[in-house]
């Protein structure tokens, strides 16, 4: 299956098997400062940090044409989607005769972008290319990358096989920081799931992924892990154990001047569970007022939004 995938991509995007080369153009690039110059929250300003960079590198090396990979993955995550193509198109002009890690890299973020603006049934092959490539050049972090993608883009009945491949990948390989996938990897399977409605099972991958975003140094990871516990307590009907999360989630953001539009929202439906409307209503508000700041909500789910300024009754 993963093989015609790769053909049916190479054939429709005109993109040549690459081979590696021994020149100095080949370095890959620095994973060590790309992990540290990302910031997911923050697309803008990652963005920002690649261009930077980009101006360090030399204009035919590989470590160029990957920049630009996550320079294209940054735009997309600002919903620049024709800028992130174009950016992709770029690359995909100079893949002929490098590594296979760059084509991955390309695929990978082409991918991406096709999914984040609601085209799945494009980004599959992509990923699943990408999947094929990965392993045959043992890039086991980007093999595991491309099939936590296949976990999330695949039609929902393959969804959890693709996570728990992905899973069994992590746990096999030797590399650190493909290890570090696990904490993603846990949250994804708990979604699935808990879209599945068997929130017993969801929460004990939501509770997985707690000590695995610890064990990764992974605050914001620490934060989401203890959002998804409490989320899944009130599939489960278990209200109170889940408002002390979600209050006490709401002070520590508090504590370093920050606000998260979810908690809040958690925060409304759990009092409205209770039958506690008028506790609920300025909560229902706070997650608007927050959660519409989202480009990506706004475009997605405008009920979800709408849904909130009337329980929340704001004009």
């Amino acid at each position: 299956m993963l093989a015609s995938a790769a053909l049916l991509v190479a054939v429709t995007t005109g993109l040549a098997m690459p081979v590696s080369t021994a020149s100095t153009a080949a370095v890959p690039l620095d994973t060590a400062w790309l992990d540290r110059a990302w910031d997911f929250e923050r697309p803008g300003e990652s963005e920002a940090r690649f261009r930077s960079e980009l101006e360090t590198v030399p204009l035919d090396s590989e470590a160029r044409l990957e920049l630009l990979t996550q320079v294209a993955r940054a735009q997309g995550l600002q919903r620049e989607f024709a800028a992130a193509h174009a950016t992709l198109d770029d690359v995909e002009k100079a893949l002929s005769g490098r590594a296979q890690r760059v084509a991955v890299r390309y695929l990978l973020e082409r991918g991406r972008v096709f999914n984040s603006s609601r085209e799945a049934e494009r980004a599959v092959p992509l990923f699943k290319d990408a999947l094929e490539r990965a392993r045959a050049a043992g890039e086991d972090f980007l093999a595991i990358d491309a099939a936590h993608m296949l976990g999330i883009a695949a039609p929902s009945e393959e969804r959890l096989d693709w996570n728990l491949e992905a899973v069994a990948m992590t746990e096999k390989t030797g590399d650190p920081r493909a290890k570090r996938w696990l904490a993603s990897l846990y949250n994804n399977i708990g979604w699935t799931y808990h879209e599945r409605g068997d929130y017993a099972a969801a929460l004990t991958y939501f509770e997985k992924a707690l000590p695995a975003s610890e064990a990764r140094g992974d605050p914001r990871g620490v934060l989401v892990a203890r959002w998804t516990i409490a989320r899944a307590y009130r599939s489960l009907g278990r209200y109170d154990e889940a408002l002390r999360i979600q209050r006490q989630l709401a002070l520590e953001y508090a504590a370093v001047d920050a606000a998260d539009g979810y908690v809040y929202e958690e925060l409304g439906e759990l009092l409205l569970a209770k039958g506690e409307l008028a506790l609920a209503q300025p909560n229902f508000a706070r997650a608007c007022e927050l959660l519409a700041r989202d480009a990506g909500m706004k475009a997605n789910e405008p009920e979800r939004l709408a849904r909130l300024r009337r329980l929340g009754g704001v004009e």
